[in-house]
């Protein structure tokens, strides 16, 4: 098979697991999907219209289990392709006038594939679209991969852990700078507005994230004009997008000298975190070190109220599975890289490691965590 030269993704496994499940080609809309296995990155606008399952310029990859890839894309789209993918075949599709999907079942037919098992993303096809291949090829036997394609995902190659690393390393540099920066007076709004920047300029092609003030208790709810005081403890969760993989740390920082209630929380939360990441080690199951991060919070006298304690990470959107959550039986395996966060509220320490044989593997260990950050200008 002509795979495209530089991906980086587990192909190895891909096709072990196609036929494990008897699929004969993949098509694939998402854009985590389709950027793990063309290593296309669609910036600004075509990136929306991939998270978009109602888009009529939606770019669909098909990924034969024997034969050559395919891209159906439309004109605005095929060029990145054509430079980024290294995949031969590119079908055009008139956009706003022609279905990327119309388009998919001439091909599935030319390819002798009208009758075969196809793998599509249940959870990002439009019933709309689902429907429309239904009538169009009856005699075709549609099945959701997307648990298929978590499971691909989840098990980095060495070239995807090296990414990750790079990205956290050069997020962290942000991270400095920026600290280096906020001054008592500044708004939240200005602050995020400088981590965005700062983030774009040192080679990230996008970045997002929250950044708060401890007395904003809303903190997903955009960044405000809040001013920040002396005293004030900043919480950051962002990601940062480096050829597609990310970046993804939680930092706390602390305006003006802490006082000691502060230092003692910071600690304890600092301690059942590292703890939690101890134990990911192969062959644990998710939603024992969920009950196990529950219990230590509840034995220093803290309620949990994230909804998880972490997540997996890959290529196009950070969180992905295995999504660290109460009552999951996924097992951790060798290879997996997660994103470490069990929190107190605003004491949000965050950072990636790599599940092997034996201790887990810190990857984003170019920022000291065991104190928060003072700024005290």
């Amino acid at each position: 098979m002509s795979i495209y030269p530089r991906s980086i993704a587990n192909f190895a496994r891909l096709e072990r697991l196609m036929d494990e499940a008897g699929v004969d080609a993949l098509v694939l809309r998402s854009g985590q999907n389709f950027t793990y296995l063309s290593g296309v990155v669609f910036p600004g606008t075509l990136a929306r219209l991939q998270d978009l399952t109602d888009s009529a310029r939606g770019v669909l990859l098909v990924w034969p289990r024997r034969g050559k890839p395919l891209v159906i894309a439309n004109k605005t789209a095929a060029g990145l392709v054509r430079r980024d993918g290294g995949i031969e075949r590119v079908e055009l599709c008139e956009g706003y006038v022609e279905s990327p999907y119309d388009r998919l079942i001439a091909i599935l037919q030319d390819e002798g594939l009208s009758a075969a098992t196809v793998g599509i993303e249940q959870d990002y096809v439009s019933a709309r679209d689902w429907g429309k291949i239904e009538r169009a090829l009856p005699a075709l036997q549609m099945v959701d991969c997307s648990e298929l394609m978590n499971r691909v995902r989840w098990i980095k190659t060495p070239e995807e852990v090296s990414r990750i690393r790079r990205a956290a390393a050069l997020l962290d540099d942000v991270y400095r700078e920026v600290f280096g920066r906020i001054r008592a007076g500044d708004t939240e709004r200005k602050i995020h507005a400088d981590m965005i920047a700062t983030s774009l300029r040192a080679g990230f092609e996008w970045a997002h994230g929250i950044l708060n003030s401890h007395r904003n208790t809303i903190p997903y709810a955009g960044e405000s004009d809040l001013v920040i005081e002396r005293g004030d403890v900043i919480r950051t969760d962002y990601v940062c997008y480096l050829n597609g993989y990310p970046g993804h740390q939680s930092r706390n920082v602390i305006v003006g000298q802490p006082d000691e209630q502060q230092r003692r929380d910071y600690a304890l939360n600092l301690e059942i975190y590292r703890a939690a990441i101890d134990r990911c080690r192969v062959g644990a199951r998710v939603g024992d070190l969920f009950d196990f991060v529950m219990n230590e919070y509840a034995r220093v006298g803290w309620s949990y109220n994230s909804l998880l304690i972490g997540h997996g990470v890959g290529a196009w959107w950070h969180q992905q599975e295995p999504i660290l959550r109460r009552g999951s039986d996924i097992v951790l395996e060798a290879g997996m890289v997660l994103a470490l966060e069990p929190h107190k509220d605003h004491w949000h320490v965050q950072d990636m490691i790599l599940v092997r044989e034996g201790a887990p593997e810190l990857l984003s260990d170019s920022f000291n965590t065991d104190e928060a950050v003072v700024v005290d200008p």
